[in-house]
C-alpha cells in the first residue's frame, strides 16, 4: 500500500493557502540536491534546509486560506520554513539521517518524496528537451538487440516505445492548453498583442524543431516497416551456435535470460520475449493508428486560432485608421438629440462623397453543391421457375438427411450409459437411417464434457491378441456393415473423482 505508516497523509502539505509555498520549496531543495545547483561537499543540515527554503518563500505567492486549513500566521520566513520542514518530515516527504561518525543529522528526500518532487521541477523547466528521437531508439536497440543478443536492448527498446506514446500524449496536452490559453488572452483587447507575440514564439522554438521533426525525420510511420522487420528477424527460428547452448534455438536463449533478469514478469505457459515484442508491436501501431491522427487534430485546432488572432490583429489595426468607426463609436454614445446635431454636420461634411460600385474583383460566385439522391429501396426478388425451386428443394433436403449433430448423437446411447454406465458399441441397435448415421458417428463423442461435470471417454475394445475387435456383417446384428470396430463408451463423473 502507498498511504502507510510515515505516508499515511503524504498530500497533506499540498493543501492549504501555502500549497504553492510548499512546492516551490521542493522544487527549489530538489535543484539543490540533485541538479547542476548542488553544492558539493556542503553538509545538508537543518539550516541548509531553512535557507533554501527561505529563499524558496520569497519567490512563492500567498494563496487564500481555505476553509478549516490547519495553518497559521508565522512572525517571518525562517519560522514558515521551519513549519513546512516540519511538515514534510511528518507526511513522508523528507527524511532525517545521522551520521554515526560526526553525530550530526542530514536532511533529504525519501525515494517517494524524490519521484513526486521531480514532476514540480521538470514543469518549470523552459529549456529546449529532446522528444523527438524515441523512435529510431526503438529502431536502433531492437537492431541491436537482433545482432549481439543483449536482452538490456530489449528492454531500452521496450523504454522507449512507452516514451512514444507519452511523448505524443504530452505535445497533444501542451498544443490544447495552449490553445486554450491563447482564447482567454484573446477575449481581452489589451493581451491581444501580447498573445500573438506568445503564438508565433511557440511557433519558433517548439513547433518547428520538434514536432516538424516528430511528423518527417522521426515519425512512427516512416520506421514501421523497419521496426516490423526486425521484430520479424526476433521472432525467426534459428541456432544460437555459440558455448553451451550452441544447439538450442536462439529464442530459447533469450527467454532463459529474460526469466532469469525479470523473474517477477514471468506468466506460466507463455513466452517473456514473445510477450515484450508483441507489446512493442502494440504500441507502434497505437502510435500510428491513434496518436499520429490526434495529432494532427490538434494541430489543426492550433493552427485555426492562430487564424483568428491574425484576423483580430488586422481588424484592430484597421480600426485604428479609420475615423468613420471612431465617429460611429461616438455617436453611440451620445444622446438621441446630440445625435440628431451630429449627424446633420457629418451630413454637410460628407454631401461631396461619391459613391460608386464595389469593384469586382471582391465578389467570388458560390455555387450551390448539388444534394446526391440516394435511393435506399430494396427491388423485390424476381420469382423462380418450377425447375428452380425444384432443384433447390432436393438441394436442401440432401443437406438435411446427412446432417448428425452431436446432441442426436448423445440421445442415442444416453439411456444404455445412464444405466449402465458403459456400453459396447457393437450392442448399439440400428432401427431407422438416423440411428445408422450416429452409430457411424459415435467415436465423435470421445472427450466430450457436459456441464453437469460428466464426461463421455471412449475406448477401443481390446480382443486376446492385442488387437481391436472387428465383426463381420453376420456377427453385427443390423446387416448395414460389412465389418465395423468396436468401441467401449463410458460415463465418468468428473466431480466425484476429483
Amino acid at each position: 500500500m502507498f498511504f502507510t505508516d510515515s505516508r499515511l497523509h503524504f498530500f497533506r502539505p499540498l493543501v492549504g493557502k501555502y500549497r504553492e509555498v510548499v512546492v516551490e520549496c521542493v522544487r527549489l531543495l530538489y535543484q539543490k540536491l540533485y541538479t547542476d545547483l548542488t553544492g558539493y561537499g556542503q553538509s545538508h543540515g537543518r539550516d541548509f534546509v531553512i535557507d533554501v527554503f527561505v529563499e524558496a518563500i520569497a519567490r512563492a505567492p500567498l494563496l487564500d486560506e481555505e476553509v478549516g486549513a490547519p495553518e497559521g500566521r508565522f512572525k517571518d520566513a525562517r519560522a514558515l520554513a521551519g513549519f513546512i520542514l516540519n511538515n514534510l518530515l511528518d507526511n513522508g516527504w523528507m527524511e532525517r539521517r545521522l551520521d554515526e561518525a560526526t553525530l550530526q543529522s542530514h536532511y533529504g528526500f525519501t525515494r517517494m518524496g524524490r519521484g513526486f518532487a521531480q514532476p514540480f521541477v521538470e514543469s518549470g523547466k523552459l529549456e529546449y528537451r529532446s522528444r523527438n528521437r524515441n523512435t529510431r531508439n526503438t529502431r536502433n536497440s531492437l537492431q541491436a538487440f537482433a545482432e549481439k543478443g543483449e536482452v538490456y536492448d530489449l528492454l531500452d527498446a521496450l523504454e522507449y516505445s512507452e516514451r512514444i506514446i507519452s511523448d505524443f500524449a504530452d505535445t497533444i496536452a501542451e498544443l490544447e492548453e495552449r490553445r486554450l490559453q491563447l482564447v482567454r488572452e484573446v477575449e481581452s483587447r489589451q493581451l491581444i498583442e501580447q498573445a500573438a507575440d506568445q503564438f508565433f514564439d511557440f511557433i519558433d522554438t517548439v513547433f518547428k524543431p520538434d514536432l516538424e521533426v516528430r511528423l518527417s525525420a522521426d515519425s512512427v510511420e516512416k520506421y514501421r516497416d523497419q521496426i516490423a522487420s526486425l521484430i520479424r528477424q526476433v521472432r525467426r527460428r534459428r541456432k544460437y551456435g555459440e558455448g553451451e547452448h550452441a544447439e538450442l534455438l536462439w529464442q530459447t536463449v533469450m527467454e532463459m535470460r529474460l526469466r532469469k533478469l525479470l523473474p517477477g514478469r514471468v506468466v506460466e505457459g507463455q513466452s517473456l520475449l514473445e510477450n515484450i515484442v508483441h507489446t512493442i508491436e502494440e504500441r507502434l501501431q497505437s502510435a500510428c493508428d491513434i496518436m499520429l491522427p490526434a495529432l494532427r487534430r490538434a494541430l489543426n485546432s492550433f493552427t485555426a486560432r492562430a487564424d483568428i488572432i491574425i484576423r483580430q490583429l488586422s481588424y484592430l489595426h484597421r480600426q485604428a485608421d479609420e475615423p468613420l468607426l471612431d465617429a460611429c463609436s461616438r455617436l453611440r454614445e451620445m444622446s438621441p438629440d446630440n445625435q440628431e446635431q451630429a449627424l446633420q454636420r457629418m451630413g454637410q461634411v460628407l454631401a461631396g462623397v461619391r459613391s460608386g460600385w464595389p469593384a469586382s474583383e471582391q465578389f467570388v460566385l458560390r455555387s450551390r453543391n448539388r444534394r446526391r439522391t440516394v435511393r435506399a429501396t430494396l427491388a423485390n426478388a424476381p420469382g423462380l421457375d418450377r425447375d428452380a425451386q425444384k432443384a433447390q428443394f432436393i438441394s436442401q433436403v440432401l443437406d438435411q438427411a446427412f446432417h448428425v449433430s452431436s446432441q442426436h448423437i448423445r440421445a442415442y446411447v444416453s439411456d444404455k450409459l445412464i444405466t449402465q454406465g458403459r456400453v459396447y458399441s457393437k450392442h448399439l441397435a440400428v432401427q431407422d437411417a438416423r440411428q445408422l448415421l450416429a452409430l457411424a458417428h459415435v467415436v465423435s463423442l470421445a472427450g466430450e464434457r457436459l456441464d453437469n461435470g460428466f464426461e463421455i471417454l471412449i475406448h477401443p475394445a481390446r480382443s486376446d491378441s492385442a488387437g481391436l475387435q472387428v465383426f463381420e456383417a453376420s456377427n453385427c446384428g443390423d446387416g448395414y456393415f460389412d465389418s465395423r470396430e468396436n468401441f467401449e463408451l463410458e460415463l465418468v463423473d468428473r466431480q466425484r473423482a476429483s
